[in-house]
């Protein structure tokens, strides 16, 4: 067992500034009982937010962020919606949606950053969020306690390098991590380090004591096949979606299946279909009850559906900057950098992602 890092939340300056102008909750009209909701980022004329909606793009509450945010965790209860900041942004705001309080900002330590993504414990007390310790290169999994503020308490390793995307596995005692291997530092931007010694991998974390489970690791030739984005199949494998950094030219399988206690499993698309993807998944989504999920590329202006069973292509849909995606009734809901949220069309430019909240009843 890993003795947890006992760290006290620090704001960044320029953060904390920027956190202090967030909007509060906006009244919109208000939502039949009984429908699916949604949570997602967005920018618009020079501004930036996050909105929870449902999927006809009715607005049930908009917050506005300091900048750009990326995806939206939410918890069990439907009580909280958190947005966290793009790489390498610090910030991250929550909406407790039961009270109807005012935003609550939070932020990474002063050596830390998001990488825009994080998981709710199953009693939804505890947050988990991936983070970059930038000066040692090492990814880290922040733990905010909830019920004190978002108040960060601790942190443990994602072993490995650029963890983005982490899930929460049935049973809820282990995390799925998917590291991207790409080494950043924010005096570089959003610049890559070290496209020529990447080292990917999605692990299995053990949730209470932060200790490492299983580690998997592509073929030494896909070592530029950046594990990001994940979702679990109603069989509890967990679907992981890939951005290639290697030549333009080369098309390595970007979706794997990966199976506690046995590994990877290259999914093989159609040579068209994987042509189309541009080297690059932006989101993952299954859908349980149907047994399909999705895969967006926005580089490729397409969404593939696939059968979990089989790993068959059921459908290519075309739709340009596509990427967030989610499951909705027996299909799947997308939305745009073009602005279109289903069917609806916003005017804003949704970031990667969607997330469900529960049914209001």
């Amino acid at each position: 067992m890993i003795d947890m890092i006992m760290t006290r939340r620090l704001f960044i300056g320029t953060a904390t500034a920027g956190l202090a102008g967030l909007s509060g909750l906006l009244p919109k009209p208000a939502i039949a009982a009984g429908k699916d909701l949604f949570a997602a980022a967005w920018i618009q004329n020079g501004g930036a937010g996050f909105s929870i909606l449902d999927g006809d793009g009715n607005e049930l509450t908009s917050v506005s962020l300091p900048d750009r945010g990326h995806d939206v965790a939410t918890d069990r209860a439907g009580r909280w919606a958190v947005a966290f900041a793009r790489r390498p942004g610090t910030f991250a705001v929550a909406v407790d949606r039961q009270n109807g309080s005012e935003p609550i900002p939070f932020s990474t330590p002063e050596d830390r950053h998001f990488f825009g993504h994080g998981v709710f414990s199953p009693d939804g007390r505890v947050l988990y969020a991936t983070e970059n310790d930038y000066d040692n290169a090492a990814g880290m999994i922040g733990i905010y306690d909830v019920t004190a503020g978002f108040n960060r308490i601790g942190e443990f390793p994602s072993y490995g390098i650029d963890p983005h995307e982490l899930i929460l596995m049935p049973g809820g005692k282990t995390l799925c991590i998917a590291n991207g291997g790409i080494e950043t530092h924010p005096d570089f931007g959003r610049a890559k380090l070290n496209l020529a010694s990447m080292e990917p991998s999605v692990v299995f974390v053990d949730i209470e004591s932060g200790e490492l489970l299983e580690k998997h690791t592509p073929p030494a030739d896909l070592f530029r096949l950046s594990t990001r984005h994940m979702d679990i199949d109603a069989a509890g494998n967990v679907w992981v979606g890939c951005q290639y950094e290697g030549p333009e030219t080369d098309e390595p399988p970007l979706l794997l299946r990966v199976t506690m206690g046995e590994g990877y499993k290259p999914i093989m698309l159609p040579d068209q279909a994987r042509h189309g993807l541009a080297n690059y998944v932006g989101s993952v989504a299954a859908n349980r009850s149907e047994n399909r999920l999705v895969i967006t590329s926005p580089h490729g202006n397409c969404a593939l559906v696939l059968d979990t069973r089989s790993g068959n292509l059921v459908e290519r849909i075309a739709e340009k900057n596509v990427c967030g995606a989610v499951a909705q009734g027996s299909g799947f809901l997308l939305s745009s950098a073009e602005g279109d949220f289903g069917e609806a069309k916003l005017g804003r430019s949704w970031d990667n992602h969607i997330a469900r909240l529960f049914q209001e009843r």
